[in-house]
Formats: C-alpha cells, structure tokens, sequence
C-alpha cells in the first residue's frame, strides 16, 4: 500500500495495511491531516526527503529492513522530522535505544487509537514550535521561502517581511487558530488570504468577515444564520458565515472591535464546534479554521478587560506581527514604483519613474497608514503629475506637511501628533463626514468615532 496526499505532513509505515488504515481513520476523526500511508518500509527515507514530512511513525519490525535503521536513516537526512516508533515489543532498552537515535515517543502494540492521536498531535506541536523557534535564530531571506508565488501580491523586499512570510508558511501547514497583528494598512488581510491559500483547506472556502461592522443583534443573524420564520421577515432559511466558511477558513479582521457581550458567544462556536441557527432546535456541527486580525495589542486589550483571555488564548494558537511600513525602508520605494506603474497604466499617462527628490521625501515619511497611505500618495501625485516622473512639485500641494516633516530645521513629530494631523486632514477633505473620512482613512467608523473622542479629551 502506497498513499501520499497532497501537503500531508505525517508519514505512516507499518507492513500492516489494515494497521494503517485504523491509525489513518482515528486521525481523520481527531480531525488531523490524512496521514501518508505506505507499507514498504524501504520507501521511507525518499519518501521523508522529497515530502517534508513533519512527522514519520515507523514499526520496528518490518520486512526487509528493520525500523530502528529507517529512524536513524531519518535523523541523519531530515533531522527536524519527528518520529515515533511503534512495536509488538514491551522492551524498556528498545525505548530507550529509540529514543537515544532521536525518536519523539514509543508506543507499544496493540495500539490504543486515542493515545497514538494524542502522540501524534503533540509530536506536530512539537515541530511547529521548533521550526517557530529556529525562524529567530538567524535572519530569513526570500530565498528561503518554499512557496514564494503565493506572497507575490504583497510586494516586498525587506527582511523583516522574509520573516513574516516564512512564519505564514509554517503555521499554514498546521490547523492552529492564527492572530495576525499590525497597524493599519500594513497587509494583515492579504496575509492571511496567503495563509489559506497554503494550507490544508485551500480548496474550501475563505470567508472575511469585518468585525467592526456588527452589533450584538445582527451577530448572531450573520453568524448563525436563521431558518424561515424565526422572526418577521425572515421568509426563507440564511446561511451564516460559520457555515458559509465550513471546510475552510474564516477570517475575523478586528476582532478586539468586536462587542463584549458577543465575544461569549464566539468562544462556545470555537469550543464546542457547534451551533445553532436562529429559530432552529438542531445544532450543526461546524469544522474550520480561524484566522484573526488586530491593529491594537491584543494582550494589552485583555489585561484591561476590554476582550475576553480566553477567546484570546483559543485564536491566538499562533501569532504573526507584521511591522508598520516605517520598520521596512526596504520595501517602501519599491512599492512606490509598484503603484506608480499600476495608477499611471490605471489613468493612461506615460510616468516611467519617481523623481530623487520625492524619493528621499517618500523614504523620510513615518507612514501612519501604511502601506495603503503610500498608495493613495502616489495614486494622487499621479492624478496632477503632467511630466513622464513623478515629481515633487506634483506632490507638494497633495501631500500634508506630515510628508515634509524631518526636513533640517523642522520638529520631528510624534506618531500621536501625525495620527491627529491626518485624522483632521481626512475630516476637513470630506467636510466633517466621518463615514466617507473612515474609508480614506483606511480605518472602521467605530475606530474613527474612537479616535475622534480620544482627540477632544486631549
């Protein structure tokens, strides 16, 4: 028996087939990955190095070459793959034999299903976190990533984004419920789209959800659906997003906006895996993966009371931060020519560069917005610029003063005060329409409105 499913990150060999097949059942209940199921032993060591499998579970005694030399085969090819080792042989010197050549656990025939799931998943936890771990032990560079068609919509070149990629590749492999942090605009939405695109659900749904946008009683309509007749109006059955998302991932972005007194709820779908649509009596199951975003730090809106720990502690399985726009000087002029030839295509003008002097103004700036204020900078300057490079002086009259802000003689400001500055900006250009600001602003109203107060307290 032979099978290997795509993206499978845990290897099985016994010359047992129907062996295999209960292990491969009792995963599948568990709800891990399908195992890759193989039962000639000499396949193992190729199979490991051409598949990259987090996990090998390997018989000791199989025909043709015993166990013990494929782990030591393993260890020495892909020594970050864990391996357990399972026998018909209760023999304390085999274990520790095992474990001296580097297996992760030893687990004794007949097997109890529910123990070898439970080694098993804790053996991939075990993976995850060493490879989490071995990330910040030196800098990451591009060429380490091994899926780097899936980042291409996120133009970058720094570091500090190698690191960020190569973290998305890592947890998207496993099922853990991922956090993803940043300021506004810095990416966190097309980030996690990438994560799901890698991992095990990529062919189930993505649904994104904005979190700011709803209020206690629309939550558990939108969320839980309804069935006909579960209140006036309601003349036909409505699918939430839990079940919209089933099979695949749903993407929660600001979730610290989200009312407290729904937050509860949220925790018990996580929990229990169920839920039950408005009007109805029957629970349905719901089997996804949860990806969440924040722009605050969520730890801090925890310790304040403000978000429940532990709905923090079910989401925050795995945690992404990626770095404001400012931390990555890499990455902004090679964005700017990026948006430049998207807007001057988008407007049909011939604009085939960026003036050196609006270069040192765009690389100076500290960017409150991110990567989406450097759009609609270029997007702009691109609107009024009547020469084939984008200059200075078109920009001049668009931009605020933030933008000259750093110039010898000038008061270097605070992010507070460039914050307030571009609140203001965005006021006065829509005449004080906070909604239409909010959407320049890149930002949910509720944020603005926030923000707002926090401004006149001042």
């Amino acid at each position: 028996m032979e099978t290997i499913p795509a993206k499978s990150p845990i290897l099985i060999v016994d010359d047992d087939d129907g062996l295999l097949l209960s292990i491969r059942a009792a995963l599948l209940s568990a709800g891990l990955p399908e195992p890759a199921l193989v039962s000639d032993c000499r396949r193992a060591c190729s199979l490991v190095k051409e598949h990259q499998f987090h996990l090998a579970m390997l018989d000791l005694v199989m025909p043709h070459i015993c166990g013990m030399d494929v782990l030591k085969q393993i260890r020495q090819k892909s020594p970050a793959t864990e391996c357990i080792i399972i026998t018909a042989v209760d023999d304390v010197a085999l274990a520790v034999q095992a474990m001296k050549f580097g297996a992760y656990d030893y687990i004794v025939k007949p097997l109890n299903l529910k123990r070898t799931t439970i080694a098993i998943s804790h053996a991939l936890e075990r993976y995850q976190l060493k490879q989490g771990i071995a990330l910040f032990e030196h800098p990451q560079s591009f060429s380490d990533l091994k899926h780097p068609e899936v980042f291409s919509s996120m133009i970058a070149r720094d570091e500090a984004m190698a690191l960020v990629f190569r973290q998305a590749e890592i947890c998207a492999e496993s099922d853990y419920n991922v956090m993803i942090t940043g300021e506004t605009g810095a990416g966190k939405g097309m980030l996690a789209r990438a994560i799901h695109k890698l991992s095990r659900r990529s062919e189930g749904p993505m649904v994104s959800v904005n979190m700011p946008a709803f209020s206690q009683n629309l939550f558990e309509d939108d969320f839980f659906g309804h069935i006909r007749g579960a209140y006036t109006g309601a003349i036909s059955d409505k699918r939430g997003f839990f079940e919209a998302a089933d099979g695949g991932t749903l993407f929660l972005d600001e979730i610290t906006e989200l009312a407290s007194a729904t937050q509860g709820k949220l925790l018990q779908v996580i929990e229990e895996k169920r839920f039950y649509r408005l009007g109805s009596t029957d629970s349905m199951s719901v089997d996804l993966r949860l990806l969440s975003a924040s722009n605050k730090d969520v730890s801090k809106e925890v310790a304040t009371g403000r978000f429940r720990g532990d709905l923090y502690f079910r989401l925050n399985e795995y945690h992404i931060h990626i770095p404001p726009l400012r931390r990555r000087p890499k990455d902004i002029l090679i964005l700017a020519n990026y948006f430049l030839r998207r807007h001057a295509a988008k407007n049909r003008k011939n604009i085939t560069g960026i003036s050196s002097e609006l270069s040192e103004i765009l690389v100076r700036y500290s960017y409150p917005g991110n990567v989406r204020e450097l759009e609609n900078v270029i997007a702009s300057t691109v609107l009024v610029e009547t020469k084939n490079e984008l200059s200075f002086g078109a920009a001049k009259n668009l931009l605020s003063d933030q933008l000259m802000c750093g110039s010898e003689g000038d008061k270097f400001p605070t992010l507070e005060e460039l914050e307030i500055q571009h609140i203001k900006k965005a006021l006065k250009r829509t005449n004080g329409n906070r909604t239409r600001s909010a959407k320049i602003l890149g930002i949910s109203l509720r944020t603005l409105q926030r923000k707002i107060k926090s401004i006149e307290n001042l």
